[in-house]
């Protein structure tokens, strides 16, 4: 399975990397990543990739230039050392909410990155949950949309929580609510709010029950965590009972931590799509990983297998 493929990554997510290189038993490859004084990325590719299946493993996260000029280098560099195919695995896609020109004079940029990651020399792209399902549109090559949506699910079978509720913390969010709702055999409900600003949001309207209910709210990404807090305290003041959240893309920056651990929030799942070390000692926060998920996909990849099991949102 593993001959003539080979796994690199950038430092963004290292640790994703080498649990998928664990399970799929093969050794991370050795690429070199320093900085010139000035801050310029400079890679060298230590190791023979010719005619090799390539996959590059690389969260656009923050520092997000970094990582997408580091994840840009490392391509340019396999392409010119002759690698045969080079798969771009994304565990989280940045830049995707900028997807749409929403007022005059701004650009399309996840548009923009889209192109730069296929110019750089990927053959194809793997990621996990995009922010708008019509930024598979925006790539002139082929790619695979996985839906941490069963990682998920095991889990919360696990917590075994009665009279379950899948919250949706905005309109925008309902089919992967509904999704969640459907595996779980939960009801679902939906948190109507009105956007003021980039960080901030007015709670208008719960629509479906959540009075004497558990309730799980489901989202693709926490930034801030403000939608989230928000629409946690909403069910709360609704009558809900217990209010957990899973997200994939636990973003998480400036104040979001120390926000989430006063909240009414009793759990965030969130995935490893992205690194965040600083977790470790907090008990609100549930790391799942999604490196399972991401091997069994580049596996099936390498060997020329569907892999619309793994990306059905059942």
């Amino acid at each position: 399975m593993t001959d003539k493929m080979k796994i690199f990554a950038g430092s963004s997510n290292k640790p994703l990397a080498e649990a998928i290189c664990k399970i799929l038993k093969i050794k991370l490859g050795d690429a070199r990543i320093t900085r010139f004084a000035d801050g310029e990325i400079s890679v060298k590719i230590s190791e023979n990739v010719r005619g090799e299946d390539v996959f590059v493993v690389q969260s656009t996260s923050s520092p997000a230039n970094d990582n997408l000029m580091e994840l840009l280098i490392i391509m340019d560099a396999l392409k010119r050392s002759s690698a045969n195919r080079i798969t771009a695995v994304l565990p989280y896609f940045g830049y995707a909410r900028q997807d749409r020109k929403d007022q005059p004079r701004v650009p399309i940029t996840a548009k923009l990155v889209a192109n730069l990651i296929t110019r750089a020399g990927a053959s194809r792209v793997l990621t996990v949950d995009l922010h708008a399902g019509q930024l598979q549109g925006f790539f002139d090559i082929p790619l695979d949309h996985l839906y941490a949506v069963n990682v998920f699910v095991d889990f919360l079978h696990k917590l075994n929580l009665p009279n379950l509720t899948v919250v949706s913390p905005d309109v925008g969010g309902i089919k992967m609510a509904r999704a969640y709702a459907k595996r779980l055999n939960a009801q679902l409900a939906i948190v109507d709010k009105r956007r003021i600003d980039d960080t901030a949001t007015e709670v208008m309207n719960i629509m479906g029950e959540v009075a004497g209910r558990n309730v799980v709210i489901v989202d693709d990404i926490a930034a801030t965590a403000g939608s989230l807090i928000e629409a946690a305290q909403a069910v709360k003041n609704a009558g809900a009972l217990d209010v957990y959240a899973a997200v994939t893309h636990p973003v998480l920056c400036g104040e979001a931590i120390p926000r989430l651990e006063r909240s009414v929030i009793k759990k965030l799942l969130a995935t490893d799509t992205i690194r965040i070390d600083n977790v470790k000692d907090n008990g609100k926060i549930e790391i799942i990983s999604v490196a399972p998920l991401l091997a069994e996909a580049i596996k099936r990849i390498h060997n020329e297998q569907s892999i619309s099991i793994l990306f059905e949102s059942k």
